[in-house]
């Protein structure tokens, strides 16, 4: 999965794709590039981002995935607003990639709805406090607590389990900690039943780890994150740099085979 920012501020690469025309030709080139699927976003959700209107998300977005779509790119959609959802969905989109893990009481609903996939994503707070004071008994049981209930929900409003993607939530509402322990277990969130969805490109705890503050300077280090979560147990990876991660599976797969 291709990242596609359609923002100002964006924690890596806000403010470069704001042009509708430059998400689309951007998002053109990750599919050439490797991806199976491009993951479009109005919104940051960058620690200590503020939301931004439903209009405004929907003027950003809304051209971008109607484009791809009529040019045959599979586009995801992510967004926690159930009217983004819906028109995303009526542009052509085939996935919803909710951060919020379906907080709005709506969003349920278009996804009984349609038929397209969800994405339910695990996040404590919310993206402007999430990183404050994030605390947990046991993370690994309480994240998939709530990912299992929010599969359940899914299900007992019509939507087929083969829709349903599941994501930890990799630094929403973590510690580096809480992330680690995550990472090492992500077969237990594989273990209830769905794909799961993993999120480390470039994120601030590579950064911490390598000492690199730059984003832009974690490419390394999210391959090694991307390769350890698809051996841990992940289906589908989000990153930014598609080209170099597509290499890096392509030789890890091969060279790992038997």
């Amino acid at each position: 999965m291709g990242v596609v920012n359609v923002t100002p501020d964006s924690f890596s690469d806000g403010g470069l794709f704001r042009d509708t025309h430059a998400a689309i030709d951007y998002a053109i080139s990750l599919k050439q590039q490797g991806a199976d699927i491009v993951d479009v976003g109005g919104e940051s959700t960058r620690p200590g981002s503020l939301p931004v209107s439903a209009e405004e998300e929907r003027a950003r977005v809304i051209p971008v995935i109607a484009e791809l779509a009529r040019q045959g790119l599979p586009v995801s959609v992510d967004t926690v607003k159930s009217s983004v959802m819906a028109e995303s969905v009526d542009a052509g989109a085939c996935l919803i990639n909710d951060i919020s893990g379906l907080s709005d009481q709506h969003a349920i609903d278009v996804m009984s709805s349609s038929r397209v996939g969800v994405c339910v994503m695990h996040m404590q707070g919310t993206p402007r406090t999430m990183q404050d004071e994030p605390s947990y008994e046991n993370v690994l049981e309480e994240v998939c607590g709530f990912l299992r209930s929010r599969a359940e929900s899914l299900i007992e409003a019509g939507v087929a389990p083969s829709r349903i993607i599941l994501d930890p939530g990799f630094g929403f509402g973590k510690t580096d900690e809480h992330n680690i322990e995550l990472l090492r277990n992500i077969q237990k969130i594989a273990d209830l039943g769905f794909p799961v969805l993993s999120g480390l490109s470039r994120k601030s705890m590579l950064g911490r780890i390598t000492g690199k503050e730059d984003p832009k300077d974690r490419i390394g280090a999210s391959i090694s994150a991307a390769l350890l979560a698809v051996a841990n147990g992940t289906s589908i990876i989000r990153v930014h740099d598609v080209a170099e991660t597509h290499d890096a599976l392509k030789v890890w797969v091969k060279l790992s085979s038997g």
